[in-house]
Protein backbone atom coordinates (compact mmCIF):
# COMPACT_ATOMS: atom_id res chain seq x y z
CA UNK A 1 0.00 0.00 0.00
CA UNK A 2 1.27 3.59 -0.63
CA UNK A 3 1.12 6.08 2.13
CA UNK A 4 -1.96 7.75 0.32
CA UNK A 5 -3.99 4.07 0.87
CA UNK A 6 -2.84 3.71 4.76
CA UNK A 7 -5.93 3.47 6.94
CA UNK A 8 -6.29 6.97 8.48
CA UNK A 9 -7.92 7.39 11.98
CA UNK A 10 -8.07 10.67 14.32
CA UNK A 11 -9.79 12.10 16.72
CA UNK A 12 -10.69 15.70 15.34
CA UNK A 13 -12.59 16.78 18.30
CA UNK A 14 -14.62 15.62 21.84
CA UNK A 15 -17.45 17.45 22.42
CA UNK A 16 -20.78 17.50 24.73
CA UNK A 17 -23.58 17.42 22.07
CA UNK A 18 -26.22 17.30 25.07
CA UNK A 19 -26.85 17.75 28.23
CA UNK A 20 -29.98 18.77 30.74
CA UNK A 21 -30.01 18.27 34.67
CA UNK A 22 -33.92 17.97 36.18
CA UNK A 23 -34.96 17.84 39.60
CA UNK A 24 -39.02 18.17 39.53
CA UNK A 25 -39.16 17.91 43.17
CA UNK A 26 -36.52 20.03 44.68
CA UNK A 27 -36.14 21.28 47.12
CA UNK A 28 -38.21 18.56 48.99
CA UNK A 29 -36.38 15.56 47.42
CA UNK A 30 -33.55 16.94 49.09
CA UNK A 31 -34.56 15.77 52.29
CA UNK A 32 -35.19 12.26 51.32
CA UNK A 33 -32.93 9.56 53.20
CA UNK A 34 -33.54 6.74 50.75
CA UNK A 35 -31.88 5.03 48.34
CA UNK A 36 -32.77 5.87 44.82
CA UNK A 37 -33.24 3.34 42.52
CA UNK A 38 -31.02 4.68 39.41
CA UNK A 39 -31.83 3.36 35.91
CA UNK A 40 -29.56 4.10 32.90
CA UNK A 41 -30.09 3.96 29.31
CA UNK A 42 -27.63 4.10 26.60
CA UNK A 43 -27.55 5.15 23.45
CA UNK A 44 -24.67 5.39 20.39
CA UNK A 45 -24.75 6.20 16.63
CA UNK A 46 -22.47 7.59 13.96
CA UNK A 47 -23.09 9.13 10.68
CA UNK A 48 -20.82 11.13 7.88
CA UNK A 49 -20.84 14.59 7.96
CA UNK A 50 -18.08 14.92 5.70
CA UNK A 51 -15.91 13.31 3.25
CA UNK A 52 -13.62 11.10 5.70
CA UNK A 53 -15.47 12.54 8.81
CA UNK A 54 -17.84 10.81 11.10
CA UNK A 55 -19.77 12.61 13.87
CA UNK A 56 -20.28 9.68 16.80
CA UNK A 57 -22.19 10.28 19.31
CA UNK A 58 -22.85 8.48 22.57
CA UNK A 59 -25.94 9.75 25.01
CA UNK A 60 -26.88 8.53 28.20
CA UNK A 61 -29.67 8.95 30.31
CA UNK A 62 -29.90 8.87 33.92
CA UNK A 63 -32.97 8.74 36.47
CA UNK A 64 -32.72 8.51 39.49
CA UNK A 65 -36.25 7.56 41.75
CA UNK A 66 -38.13 7.00 44.74
CA UNK A 67 -40.47 4.82 44.12
CA UNK A 68 -42.50 7.08 41.67
CA UNK A 69 -41.42 10.19 42.33
CA UNK A 70 -38.26 11.59 40.31
CA UNK A 71 -35.20 12.69 42.04
CA UNK A 72 -33.04 13.87 39.02
CA UNK A 73 -32.89 13.12 35.38
CA UNK A 74 -29.71 13.69 33.46
CA UNK A 75 -29.10 13.19 29.61
CA UNK A 76 -25.91 13.69 28.70
CA UNK A 77 -24.74 13.55 24.60
CA UNK A 78 -20.99 13.50 24.41
CA UNK A 79 -19.81 13.60 20.74
CA UNK A 80 -17.16 13.34 18.49
CA UNK A 81 -15.91 14.62 15.51
CA UNK A 82 -13.22 11.33 14.14
CA UNK A 83 -11.27 11.64 10.81
CA UNK A 84 -11.35 7.64 9.04
CA UNK A 85 -10.22 7.09 5.88
CA UNK A 86 -8.97 4.09 3.46
CA UNK A 87 -10.56 1.73 5.65
CA UNK A 88 -12.56 -1.35 4.40
CA UNK A 89 -16.35 -0.54 3.79
CA UNK A 90 -16.78 -3.76 6.15
CA UNK A 91 -14.49 -2.60 9.06
CA UNK A 92 -16.36 1.15 8.49
CA UNK A 93 -19.42 -0.11 10.79
CA UNK A 94 -17.49 -1.65 14.12
CA UNK A 95 -14.99 1.53 14.21
CA UNK A 96 -18.13 3.77 14.34
CA UNK A 97 -20.04 1.67 17.08
CA UNK A 98 -17.09 0.26 18.76
CA UNK A 99 -13.61 2.34 18.56
CA UNK A 100 -15.09 5.59 18.32
CA UNK A 101 -18.10 4.93 21.66
CA UNK A 102 -15.29 3.45 23.60
CA UNK A 103 -12.96 7.06 23.20
CA UNK A 104 -16.26 8.58 24.11
CA UNK A 105 -17.40 6.66 27.06
CA UNK A 106 -14.94 7.92 29.66
CA UNK A 107 -16.10 11.55 29.13
CA UNK A 108 -19.64 11.18 29.20
CA UNK A 109 -19.09 9.22 32.21
CA UNK A 110 -17.44 12.09 33.84
CA UNK A 111 -19.75 14.30 32.66
CA UNK A 112 -22.70 12.46 34.21
CA UNK A 113 -20.87 12.13 37.76
CA UNK A 114 -20.17 15.62 37.62
CA UNK A 115 -23.23 17.26 37.12
CA UNK A 116 -24.59 14.44 39.55
CA UNK A 117 -22.56 15.77 42.19
CA UNK A 118 -22.75 19.71 41.48
CA UNK A 119 -26.87 19.04 41.60
CA UNK A 120 -26.29 18.14 45.19
CA UNK A 121 -26.44 14.59 45.41
CA UNK A 122 -24.00 11.60 45.48
CA UNK A 123 -21.72 10.65 42.97
CA UNK A 124 -23.09 8.29 40.19
CA UNK A 125 -20.23 6.18 38.75
CA UNK A 126 -21.31 4.37 35.38
CA UNK A 127 -20.40 0.97 35.14
CA UNK A 128 -17.60 0.02 32.34
CA UNK A 129 -19.56 -0.42 29.00
CA UNK A 130 -18.71 -2.96 26.66
CA UNK A 131 -19.54 -1.55 23.12
CA UNK A 132 -18.55 -4.71 21.40
CA UNK A 133 -20.67 -6.88 22.64
CA UNK A 134 -23.77 -4.45 22.34
CA UNK A 135 -22.81 -3.71 18.60
CA UNK A 136 -22.57 -8.12 18.26
CA UNK A 137 -26.24 -8.11 19.95
CA UNK A 138 -27.16 -5.72 17.75
CA UNK A 139 -25.65 -7.13 14.68
CA UNK A 140 -27.46 -10.48 15.78
CA UNK A 141 -30.90 -8.77 16.54
CA UNK A 142 -30.83 -7.44 13.14
CA UNK A 143 -29.90 -10.69 11.19
CA UNK A 144 -32.72 -12.41 13.26
CA UNK A 145 -35.01 -9.79 12.28
CA UNK A 146 -33.97 -10.70 8.67
CA UNK A 147 -34.74 -14.32 9.02
CA UNK A 148 -38.50 -14.05 10.21
CA UNK A 149 -40.35 -14.96 7.45
CA UNK A 150 -43.13 -12.09 6.67
CA UNK A 151 -46.74 -14.00 6.79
Amino acid sequence: MSENEQPVFSIEKIYIKDLSLEIPHAPKIFLERTQPKVEVQLHSEGQAVDDGLYEVSVTVTVTAKLEERTMFLIEAGQAGIFQIRNLPKEDLEPVLAIACPNILFPYVRETVSDLVTRAGFPPVLLAPVNFEALHQQRMAQQQAAREVPIQ
